[in-house]
């Protein structure tokens, strides 16, 4: 039995919410939209939305809580928004914003360039702090994810692209003896 599916979802009056048999579109200061899981509907009454499953079965139950889930995110992505911070640690390592590419020099023998996807926004600031902010919870995690993956924090020094909150334990390098 689902309790996250249970909770309503609070709508405040700034966010407009459309609703089909099978998709749900919230918009506020943006615009998302989801298709919705099978074995789940959606009602709105007054300021709030419910996710109603269609039997008490299992798959059912875990769709409900997912669908609420994604839901809240959507409406939560078009009031306030997400972010996540990233740090470049490292010498000669740094990061630079040109029109919608991100260049990141990390210690290769050539620049990578990262075409930003279209609802995400960047912002660079001492060359070594990215902040990656946007309305979709799911898009600003994988574009945060993925400008991480091209130089991951190494365990001995600890130079490459961590998260702002990340600790990166190090280790003892060999010892002579």
């Amino acid at each position: 039995m689902s309790r996250i599916g249970k909770k309503p979802i609070a709508v405040p009056p700034s966010v407009k919410v459309s609703l089909d048999a099978t998709a749900v579109t919230v918009e506020g200061k943006a615009k998302l939209a989801l298709t919705l899981p099978p074995l789940v509907s959606v009602e709105q009454q007054g300021a709030e939305l419910f996710v109603r499953r269609a039997d008490d079965s299992a798959a059912s139950s875990a769709m409900q809580g997912l669908a609420r889930s994604l839901i809240n995110n959507m409406v939560i992505g078009v009031t306030e928004g997400f972010k996540k911070e990233l740090a470049i640690v490292g010498v000669g390592y740094k990061a630079a914003l040109s029109g919608s590419k991100l260049t990141l020099n990390l210690g290769f023998s050539h620049p990578i360039e990262f075409q930003i996807p279209e609802g995400i926004k960047i912002t660079v600031t001492d060359g070594t702090k990215i902040l990656v902010e946007g309305a979709d919870k799911q898009l600003v995690g994988e574009t945060a994810a993925t400008i991480r993956r091209f130089r991951q924090p190494e365990p001995y020094k600890g130079k490459g692209v961590r998260y702002a909150d990340e600790r990166v334990i190090i280790k003892e390098g060999k010892s002579v003896g």
